[in-house]
């Protein structure tokens, strides 16, 4: 096992057309993590937000720009691919056509000059991790997706790496497929226990395997923290909005004062929620900010609610679980409920919200607006 550090690591790609006061100037821009030994990390984002730059920079395989990455004690920015004792799997298998699953697996093994006798125990040893002993003696050709990706993952490891880096290994599966790797994934980690970096734009994915996720966006860190960290205390707008399934609800508001309370207020909609007590020290009659609320927090008030009177935009019933959508102003707001009763669309329901469970964002930089301690 070996720990991984990275501390501010840039990227830029040099691109005549793009100028230098644009933006999104570096692929990765700063960005600094800790992973211990066995941990097992996710980066989560989506599509161009750095994160396969990252792990290729990891890898060997793209050039540092600034910054320096660190397996143990030993600095690996200038070491070449090979010697960083890493195991690299991608989303696409790359195995060997003409090379039967066991010679797949074997490959960097022989190319290192193991001893056949080794080389033989190791493959046998990691074949039934990844329930590829019965395939060893068959062609790539013959294999489904799900095991190829498995014996991808079983030549990664083989090599007994200090890191194991995963490029987005089950995007190319079906739903089912996905979720029965995941779960062996998962038990491989607990097995084998290496230090583990996982990239992925799956939120699900990332939150069922991570010890702690790190979730960037436009080549910077939003926030690193465990799965629940991160679903309970969002940073920022972002990460609120980008973790959940549905996303947390938010709306524009604008803080009422009445009497010696603070409401949100939404406009063109009669919804009004009591602020909690904690921001009343940051809040002013009038303020304009975006409050968020999670669908979970949601609710469809009883015959004696004194919820708000709504209409019903989206009805979906999934069996688990209901999701409803309901405008608040111009806005659609969903909530998650497990009561069996169906609804349908223009049907007039009373809707509830648990004030306390909300969060507050700045308006220009989305940034969480924190109660003072």
């Amino acid at each position: 096992m070996s720990k991984l550090i990275i501390k501010n690591l840039y990227k830029r790609y040099e691109n005549k057309g793009k100028k230098k006061t644009d933006k999104n100037e570096f692929a990765v821009n700063n960005l600094s993590l800790e992973c211990e030994d066995g941990e097992f990390i996710a980066i989560l984002g989506p599509s161009g937000c750095g994160k396969t730059t990252t792990l290729r920079m990891i890898a060997g395989l793209e050039d540092i720009t600034a910054g320096d990455i660190y397996i143990g004690d030993t600095r690996i920015n200038d070491l070449h691919p090979k010697d960083r004792n890493i195991g690299l799997a991608f989303e696409d298998y790359a195995l060997y056509p003409p090379l039967t699953v066991y010679d797949n697996i074997a490959f960097n093994l022989k190319a290192k000059g193991v001893p056949a006798d080794e080389i033989k125990r190791r493959v046998h040893e990691i074949a039934p991790l990844l329930k590829v002993e019965d395939l060893l003696d068959k062609m790539p050709v013959s294999l489904s997706g799900g095991q190829k990706q498995r014996v991808n993952i079983a030549r990664a490891i083989v090599r007994r790496p200090g890191i194991l880096l995963l490029d987005e290994p089950l995007s190319h599966l079906d739903g089912k497929m996905r979720q029965a790797l995941r779960t062996e994934i998962k038990r491989l980690h607990n097995e084998i226990k290496c230090t583990t970096v996982y990239v992925t734009h799956d939120q699900l994915e990332a939150m069922s395997l991570a010890d702690r996720m790190a979730i960037m966006n436009l080549g910077v860190l939003q926030q690193f923290g465990t799965p629940m960290e991160v679903y309970d205390d969002p940073a920022n707008e972002f990460v609120a909005g980008f973790i959940g399934e549905p996303p947390m609800n938010i709306l524009k508001t604008t803080i009422i004062k009445h009497e010696n309370d603070f409401y949100f207020t939404f406009e063109n909609s009669e919804l009004r929620i009591l602020c909690p007590r904690r921001y009343y020290d940051l809040l002013k009659d009038g303020m304009q900010v975006k409050m968020g609320v999670r669908p979970t927090d949601i609710y469809v008030g009883g015959p004696d609610s004194k919820g708000t009177p709504v209409k019903v935009a989206v009805f979906e019933d999934l069996c688990a679980e209901r999701r409803i959508g309901v405008r608040v102003g111009e806005e659609l707001v969903m909530m998650i409920t497990e009561d069996e009763t169906r609804y349908r669309q223009g049907e007039q329901i009373k809707l509830e919200v648990n004030g306390e469970k909300t969060h507050l964002f700045d308006l220009e930089t989305g940034n969480r607006i924190r109660p003072k301690k």
